[in-house]
């Protein structure tokens, strides 16, 4: 594909859209997305700017990023409860692996606009009627008498995602991500003693290194006191923490495409010129796109070859090695740094066949890319109830797996992408969607508290066995001791 033709945010609509949604009143539809292109920006340059360096960071193997969050939003998860949840989870992995790797890592949610879902098929059976696929809550509804896609929802999407952030932003910037107080992330449900002792560890250790720094004057002072006491911010009370969604929807994205200066390194033209501007999609900081919509001649990488903001591509086994390097010649031809993660997502039956050839196709091109492990998508099953699920063992061999070729590829895994949550219910009970984990869980035990209307998704408990999986290796490794890779390895044996 040719990255000579003039891109505009509007250029992908002469080329073919897989996944595309047929609206039944275009007028409707048009009339929504003029509204849309008229509101605020969800997010600024200056964040997206901010990312792209850290993510560089993460090529060079000097921070690990952390993506994860639901597989769908929904409108209705859009409350207090669920998004303090979410916040809480991903600050609780990231300070397990920020314990033992001893690297900065990057946070970025699917939340705040994860709300559209690929489908294999355009329609689906619900017993003897055939209906519209449900696509999210920003297309149509769940109930398959509300199948219809509505452009309303498009509207209702941006205002859910505008609440969720800041409630998000929020939260971030008034002492909830504090290192003084890490016990208050949602850890306090947890029944399984085995994984409190160990998170307990973690912040014990934390208690000690801070009150020792205070003791020497190492903070001011102003850290330690509550934010809402009139406490500072500072490195220990407030984190970096960036949006992300797949761009699917491309009339949405194409509204919420604004041209601005750039800013920071890349923003100084020479002479009299004019500043140099750039197209950055404010919906989200990070978009990445779907193993079904990277066609080299699809709409969907025509419309990302030209935005600034970092993109994530969905890396499959269907995808070749001499595609792969001409995706990433076409989405970033300069070869700039921060710009592309890879996301490879193969299953566990299927990595060793596919990954060691992608990474030494990446090497041999001169890309630069962040290379992250999604142990999720490719290990979906069905229960025998029906149910979609995934196995922890199954999940955990991808990710050892994964580990293990860089290893052995001299590359390195910079990150996971995950679907997990901190939902519990009115008792207080995580969910229950994948199988096993330190609880052990069934699959009998699937529909006791199975809340996803997506895929299944990794629970709290879940979650944290695997932060400690990946913290525990990094902290061996760190350490020099040649157990790291011995322990991959024994892990790898067991499955």
């Amino acid at each position: 594909m040719s990255t000579d033709t003039e891109w505009s945010p509007s250029s992908w609509a002469s080329k073919p859209a897989l996944q595309s949604v047929e609206y039944p009143d275009r007028k409707h539809l048009d009339s929504v997305l003029a509204k849309i292109t008229s509101l605020p920006p969800l997010v600024t340059p200056a964040e997206i700017e901010r990312l792209r360096y850290q993510l560089g960071a993460v090529q060079r193997n000097e921070a690990f990023l952390l993506h994860a969050g639901d597989c769908a939003e929904s409108f209705d998860a859009c409350t207090q409860q669920d998004i303090s949840a979410k916040i809480g989870l991903i600050l609780s992995f990231s300070l397990i692996l920020i314990w033992g790797a001893r690297l900065p890592v990057v946070r970025i949610g699917r939340i705040a606009g994860q709300y559209a879902k690929p489908r294999s098929s355009q329609t689906e059976k619900i017993g003897d009627k055939q209906v519209l696929s449900f696509r999210g809550d920003n297309v149509n509804g769940l109930d398959p008498n509300d199948r219809t896609p509505d452009p309303e929802r498009l509207l209702r999407a941006y205002f859910h995602s505008s609440a969720t952030l800041n409630y998000v932003r929020g939260l971030l910037t008034s002492g909830f991500a504090s290192l003084h107080h890490p016990r208050d992330w949602s850890l306090s449900h947890v029944r399984s003693r085995s994984l409190r002792r160990k998170y307990e560890q973690i912040t014990e250790g934390l208690a000690d290194a801070l009150d020792f720094s205070h003791t020497i004057g190492v903070d001011s002072g102003r850290e330690s006191v509550p934010f809402e006491r009139g406490g500072g911010r500072g490195v220990l009370g407030e984190v970096d923490f960036y949006t992300s969604h797949e761009g699917l929807m491309l009339g949405y994205e194409q509204a919420m495409t604004r041209e601005f200066p750039l800013v920071g390194g890349d923003a100084n033209g020479t002479g009299p010129e004019k500043p140099k501007t750039g197209f950055y999609n404010t919906s989200a900081h990070f978009l990445w796109i779907g193993d079904r919509t990277r066609q080299l001649n699809g709409a969907h990488v025509e419309y990302f070859r030209g935005i600034r903001n970092p993109i994530g591509i969905k890396v499959g086994p269907s995808l070749g090695n001499e595609e792969l390097i001409e995706l990433l010649h076409t989405v970033n031809p300069e070869k700039e740094p921060g710009r592309v993660t890879l996301i490879t997502r193969y299953g566990a039956g299927k990595i060793r066949d596919h990954l060691p050839g992608h990474i030494q196709a990446v090497r041999d091109s001169g890309h630069p890319v962040a290379w992250v492990c999604d142990p999720m998508h490719g290990n979906t099953l069905t229960s025998a109830s029906g149910l979609k699920t995934r196995n922890f063992g199954t999940i955990i061999s991808e990710l050892t797996s994964c580990i293990s070729i860089h290893s052995d590829c001299q590359s390195r895994l910079g990150g996971v992408s995950l679907e997990f949550t901190g939902e519990l219910n009115d008792e207080g009970f995580s969910v229950t969607e994948c199988l096993g984990g330190s609880m052990e869980l069934s699959e009998d035990q699937l529909e006791l508290r199975y809340q996803s209307f997506c895929d299944p998704r990794l629970n709290f408990e879940q979650s944290l066995d695997l932060a400690f999986l990946v913290s525990n290796y990094f902290k061996e490794e760190r350490c020099g001791n040649a157990k790291a890779h011995d322990t991959i390895k024994a892990l790898l044996g067991s499955k």
